[in-house]
């Protein structure tokens, strides 16, 4: 193992929160195997999803659990996320750009915060526990969903907010074209759909050549009606923490900061 690579193995425990559009999930983390230590908790994101009213509903999710004062807590959240603002908001309520998310859920929680991009969660997860776990040099994860999220992970650093769905090919926005949701909009074959990703994957890896390339999103589960079809240099597999990778990743990342 190389010493970039050591530091990526943890232990203890850390807890993880997924913010999301619909539901607010969480659970322990048990940093050692990248297993959840309880099951699981959800609650419906509250309408409108405000600052305080999210928060609140973090704190209700974490005081589910009985941690102790100094278990790390890490929250996705889906934005770009600079020093703990956000600087976006999908699917959640606009009020929360500009506003700092790790200080609103630090308020609610009393408790120490990290706030991470929802695709960067996900990505740092499939690098230490996942499907690229032991992968040397760059991973890119790429989801597929309502939009295209992305992560990107060079010897096991996160390089976070990479945002690599918004990249402009053929003069469109990528993800309007190649996103699953496009997909269904189009109403696009598998095959249809994978000239899209091939072109949107092959100006990808001639601006990155990463080592891996891992594909999440809901439907990763369907994997083999697609990635088959596209024919790249990078090695492309599916994820494979799928929903969890979200809770996992901010555990793993919280338990890293040191701010």
């Amino acid at each position: 193992m190389s010493e970039d690579k050591k530091h990526t193995k943890k232990h203890g425990t850390a807890f993880g929160v997924d913010i999301g559009g619909s539901g607010i999930k969480g659970a322990p983390v048990d940093l050692g195997d990248g297993e959840f230590g309880a099951d699981r908790v959800r609650i419906p994101t509250p309408q409108p999803s405000t600052p305080d009213a999210v928060a609140a509903t973090v704190a209700e999710v974490v005081d589910s659990f009985h941690l102790d004062k100094g278990v790390p807590i890490g929250v996705t959240f889906p934005a770009v996320i600079l020093h703990g603002v956000a600087q976006s908001a999908a699917n959640v309520d606009k009020s929360w750009i500009g506003t700092n998310v790790e200080k609103a859920v630090q308020h609610a929680t009393g408790r120490k915060v990290l706030a991470v991009n929802d695709a960067d969660a996900a990505g740092y997860a499939e690098a230490l526990y996942g499907a690229a776990k032991g992968v040397d040099g760059v991973v890119l994860m790429v989801t597929l969903g309502t939009g295209i999220g992305s992560a990107l992970i060079v010897d096991g650093h996160l390089v976070p907010n990479t945002e690599l769905g918004h990249l402009e090919i053929d003069g469109h926005d990528a993800e309007s074209r190649a996103a699953e949701s496009a997909r269904d909009r189009d109403d696009l074959s598998w095959e249809a759909w994978g000239e899209r990703l091939q072109r949107y994957f092959t100006v990808v890896e001639n601006l990155f050549w990463p080592d891996l390339i891992v594909v999440g999103g809901g439907v990763s589960k369907h994997h083999e009606k697609f990635l088959p079809l596209l024919d790249l240099r990078t090695k492309i597999i599916p994820a494979e923490l799928r929903n969890a990778a979200g809770i996992i990743g901010a555990a793993a990342l919280a338990a890293d900061y040191r701010g």
